[in-house]
Parts: C-alpha cells; structure tokens; sequence
C-alpha cells in the first residue's frame, strides 16, 4: 500500500525538550526529598505528565493525595514551559525542517503524534507550527503510548488507513504503539534500544523523504 502520511513524535526527534524535562522533574524531585538520574529520566520517555509523575513518586517512594499529584504536576510544567518560552528555530533538530518541508512537496500528509500538552507551543515557539496538517498531542488523548490511541487518531485527522503511515519514533514504547496501530516505524537513536523498529536513523538529517520510502518498498 502507497505511504501517504508521516506521523511524527516531538520529543527526540523534532526537537529535544527531554534535558528540560529532566530539570523541571529534578527539581520537583529534589523538593520532594529526593534525586533521580538521567537513566532513570530515560524510562520517562514517551508517557504522559500523570504517568511519569507516578513512576517518580513510585521510585521515591512518596504517597501523595490526588488533589497534590495536580498541585505538583502543574508545578513541574511551569518549570518546563520557563524553558520552552525561551525556544527559537534553533532548537529544532538537525535536517527536520529540511526533512519537514520535503515531506510535503511530495505530497506526504503530516501530523504530530506526541503524549506532550505544549506540542502546539513548542512548533509555534520553533517557528515549523505551519509544516503540520494536523496536530494529535496529550491534549486529546487519554492514553499513553505504547497505547497506539494517539497515532490512530493521528490517521484518522489525516484521513490516511493506518497502513499508509509510517511513524518516527525514539521511544520504544512509542514504536510499540506504532507496530501497534499496524504502522510502519522509523526508530530515531540507537538500534539497541530501538530493537522493535523497522528500521532505526540517528536522526532525521540522515535520510531524505524518498531515501526511506524506498526502503520500505
């Protein structure tokens, strides 16, 4: 079946906003009473606000109400949004604006597959808001990946049959719920952490459009 949308994660692969959540969650770690470490950050990769504030309190071992995991959380993304208020085109990743603008002189419909709530902030603030036909974030999902909810809702804004998709993901939890969605998935990082791809790129500078729609055919 011809491709005919590209669905991609924000996080790791339009831009990497992941050092700031790494701060904001320290710091809301550290008020808390205790650390966590940049492997411990890497788990967090992919998953909602609410989820990865339950892994942490999890990990250190603290029982709050709900009405504080909301107090919290909100806390935590105020820190992260002082960060992204600060965001210009230069924090875009190498070759996506290219990869981005290439995409669409093809034809290949777009979309943002993303758990975060400030996606439209983030591609505003990077000036690549009008590259995206549609926008799929934390906002209209209600579950995490590797729930593929946000992908199939993703071919669904487009109008596209899942199977005409193909997702870019640095997550393996985000692959998962692409192979999920029954999507193709171009895994952004490393092999050995991306083992469930198709295929895995250091990043988007590495291949043109057409370089990985020949490699799947």
């Amino acid at each position: 079946m011809k491709i005919r949308a590209f669905l991609f994660d924000l996080d790791g692969v339009i831009v990497d906003t992941a050092v700031f959540h790494y701060k904001a969650w320290r710091k809301l770690c550290n008020t808390l009473g205790f650390d966590i470490d940049e492997e411990f950050n890497e788990t967090l990769k992919g998953i909602s606000r609410m989820d990865s504030l339950e892994a942490i309190l999890k990990h250190g071992k603290v029982i709050l109400s709900q009405e504080e995991k909301e107090k919290y959380a909100k806390i935590k993304n105020d820190w992260y949004l002082e960060l992204v208020n600060k965001m210009t085109e230069n924090d875009i990743l190498p070759g996506v604006k290219n990869f981005l603008e290439e995409s669409r002189a093809l034809g290949i419909k777009i979309a943002l597959g993303s758990a975060s709530k400030n996606a439209s902030l983030i591609l505003e603030k990077t000036g690549i808001l009008p590259l995206f036909d549609k926008l799929v974030d934390g906002n209209h999902v209600n579950k995490s990946k590797p729930d593929p909810e946000v992908f199939l809702k993703g071919a669904q804004a487009l109008d596209v049959e899942n199977e005409e998709c193909i997702v870019f993901e640095d997550a393996f939890a985000g692959v998962q719920a692409a192979k999920a969605a029954n999507m193709f998935a171009v895994g952004i990082g490393k092999k050995e952490v991306l083992c469930n791809a198709d295929f895995v790129i250091a990043g988007l500078h590495e291949l043109s459009p057409n370089d990985i729609l020949m490699r799947l055919n």
